[in-house]
């Protein structure tokens, strides 16, 4: 086979891998049918015509939230993390909101059982402002819902200082003269059009739920437009995830219960659990706890969590790999302080892994630019007959002992590396609004002048003058082509990803170019010892 056809092969396998990754890591897995369990739990809440109503406002302040709960249902309506900007720098990232029609986003739960308040029910409090004062770990909000059929519930919301962890309980008081078997559910309402990324660079924001037989599943939002989700399981959370950050319910109950989707309008979805709270008898009470995480996906804060909740950092079929680059790029970022050097020495290091792999290929097409005048003399002898030209070509690698492929195997070797990165980078919230130095204030955004995409084309430039020149005219074409087309393609891209292809190719130009030097100093000496 002609090393340029060959070269061509690889760089459109290396594209098809990504497309086949990007589809796996952001189409829905198939949603998991378990086996019915023996007590099912009570159905979903009904929703009679969606209509998010709105009652008083309770503002809440601490370290790491500022957050509105509306005493209608006792909703989390409005969620901003403090200690992450919005993506125009203008202040805190907004997680949650009900402002918006095209932009929805609420936490809500409920009670089902007669007369218990469900999130239609408007509840009261003491207060319509709670901060997380100097010294104190854990701010309490408590609501309390109007008392029916002699059954008394409190709603309580109780934030912690340095944490993404909301403890969500209820407190039930059944003050009547016969027992009752409620019902708790946790849902998260969300639009179907905000947060979906790019044309270019498409994220996933959708549902998703885990449990221990199924792990890690997720729901598109067109999915659910066609059929509503209904599993029963008998463990795990379910949540929203989109790019970067997450919201999940997690029941602490260890009662069976259902996963459920809901479709309330065109644009606007639930996705929740449901679980029964168990018997409360006459003139005892009983407290339901959850805890809703709502925040960005740091590693370790997911894991410490709820089991599964890591998973939502999908890096798709390579996480295998994926995994360790990210821990390794975390523990360089601890030494140097800094991602964008951190990215430049996890490249060096991963360069030195397979540097004598490389070095293989690259003495191999060092080989091959050597022939590149033999290969034009075959050609211009045989001409236009194509078999007896592959036939010389052959003999003559035969002769010179070298292998057409051999340039092009230790690429295949290292594409799923290259991959894995690829999703490391374009998923790491620890990226977003990370300086580097200068001009580059985020690594997450694209270059704001397209400077690291025009010097990452003039690398490939490079290498192609160190590659040997095809021998057919339209590869040749093509090769020249390639470095214009792959930068235009990185205009679009995050600079932390474009930092690592830059110095990616860095190295591989100064590997190639002694490599070539050495191989052409070898050839000079054994034609002059051949006169």
């Amino acid at each position: 086979m002609d090393t340029r056809r060959l070269i061509l092969f690889v760089i459109f396998s290396f594209s098809i891998m990504l497309l086949w990754d990007a589809w796996q890591q952001h189409a829905p897995a198939p949603v998991a049918q378990q086996e019915a369990v023996q007590t099912s739990p009570a159905d979903k809440p009904q929703e009679n015509g969606f209509k998010l109503s709105q009652g008083a406002r309770i503002a809440v302040k601490t370290d790491r939230y500022a957050a509105v709960i509306d005493t209608v249902g006792g909703d989390l309506r409005q969620l901003s993390l403090l200690e992450h900007k919005a993506d125009d720098n203008s202040g805190p990232y907004e997680l949650m909101s009900d402002a918006s029609a095209d932009k929805l986003y609420v936490a809500q739960t409920g009670l089902k059982g007669d007369g218990l308040p469900t999130h239609y029910v408007t509840f009261t409090a003491a207060e319509t402002n709670y901060s997380l004062q100097e010294g104190q770990d854990t701010l309490e909000v408590r609501l309390t819902a109007p008392e029916t059929n002699g059954v008394a519930v409190d709603k309580v919301y109780r934030f912690h200082r340095g944490q993404y962890l909301i403890d969500v309980q209820y407190e039930i008081k059944n003050n009547s003269d016969k027992a009752i078997s409620p019902s708790v559910y946790y849902q998260i309402i969300h639009d179907n059009e905000s947060n979906q990324g790019s044309k270019m660079m498409p994220t996933f924001t959708g549902g998703a739920y885990f449990t221990e037989a199924d792990k890690y599943n997720k729901v598109k939002f067109d999915e659910m437009a066609k059929k509503d989700v209904s599993i029963n399981a008998k463990d795990g959370w379910v949540g929203l995830v989109q790019h970067y950050f997450v919201s999940a319910w997690v029941p602490q109950s260890t009662a069976e219960r259902k996963f459920y989707t809901t479709k309330l309008s065109e644009h606007d979805f639930s996705i929740g659990t449901i679980l029964p709270v168990g018997e409360i008898a006459a003139g005892s009470s009983k407290t339901v706890d959850a805890k809703l995480f709502s925040g960005p996906q740091a590693q370790d804060d997911l894991a410490a969590a709820a089991p599964g909740l890591e998973y939502v950092v999908d890096y798709g079929i390579l996480t295998v790999i994926a995994k360790p680059l990210m821990w390794l790029l975390t523990h360089i970022h601890e030494l140097v302080k800094n991602w964008g050097i951190a990215i430049i020495v996890l490249t060096i290091l991963i360069k030195a892994a397979f540097f004598k792999l490389s070095a293989s290929g690259y003495r191999n097409m060092a080989h091959l630019r050597e022939m590149a005048p033999k290969m034009q003399s075959l050609k211009d002898k045989f001409g236009d007959d194509k078999q007896k030209l592959q036939q010389a070509m052959m003999e003559m690698y035969r002769t010179e002992k070298i292998n057409p492929m051999g340039g092009c195997l230790p690429i295949l070797v290292q594409i799923p590396v290259f991959i894995s990165l690829y999703w490391v980078l374009l998923g790491s919230v620890e990226l977003r609004h990370a300086p580097f130095f200068g001009w580059i204030q985020d690594l997450s955004a694209t270059d704001p002048y397209f400077v690291l995409p025009v010097l990452m084309g003039a690398t490939m430039i490079i290498q192609t003058f160190l590659n040997p020149p095809p021998t057919d005219p339209i590869q040749a074409k093509v090769m020249k082509i390639m470095p214009v087309a792959f930068s235009i393609f990185f205009f679009f891209f995050p600079a932390g990803l474009v930092l690592y292809w830059l110095v990616n190719n860095i190295l591989s130009i100064w590997q190639q170019w002694a490599i070539n030097r050495m191989i052409h100093a070898e050839a000079v000496a054994k034609k002059g010892h051949g006169k």
